[in-house]
């Protein structure tokens, strides 16, 4: 039986190993846009920041950013294990999750976000900053938070027939 320790675990070395799959997919595109379409393939997966712009992001999905300072810190670790325990509660509501544990290669969305030690922040479709949150955070909370954003809300009464 794999643990949440261990599942976190697979996620981050999945995460880790992204930069290479971009490079195999990707000879003629951004690594944005490599990102983009292994996220409409699987919604679940968890990228890593570097290479990644958020400008092209933009309209196509909200952005849950994870810092550490290193991948062995431990709310790093607990905020991984807090998002294992239902993926496809943030898959449906369009969220891509990134992850950056490289403080010295500061990367496009780290110098645009400029986080500071542990970091969790949310990033509604249109860009806008939503949420910044110095510890980790249980998966209701953001989702709690994801569903009263506006453009979140606009989707919601959409599928509804509210328009």
């Amino acid at each position: 039986m794999m643990t949440r320790r261990t599942a976190a675990a697979l996620g981050l070395a999945l995460a880790l190993s992204m930069g290479s799959v971009f490079a195999a997919k990707a000879q003629d595109e951004s690594p944005t846009a490599a990102a983009i379409a292994l996220w409409q393939e699987d919604r679940t997966q968890i990228f890593d920041a570097a290479g990644l712009e958020m400008a092209e992001l933009a309209y196509i999905a909200r952005l849950l950013v994870i810092f550490a300072d290193s991948p062995a810190q431990p709310q790093f670790q607990r905020q991984l294990e807090l998002l294992a325990e239902d993926p496809e509660a943030l898959a449906l509501r369009d969220v891509m999750v990134i992850t950056d544990t490289t403080p010295a290669e500061a990367n496009a969305i780290r110098r645009q976000l400029r986080p500071r030690g542990f970091s969790l922040v949310l990033v509604e479709k249109d860009g806008r900053v939503e949420l910044r949150k110095p510890d980790s955070w249980s998966l209701r909370e953001i989702i709690r938070s994801i569903d009263r954003m506006p453009l979140r809300v606009q989707e919601i009464n959409n599928a509804l027939g509210r328009g």
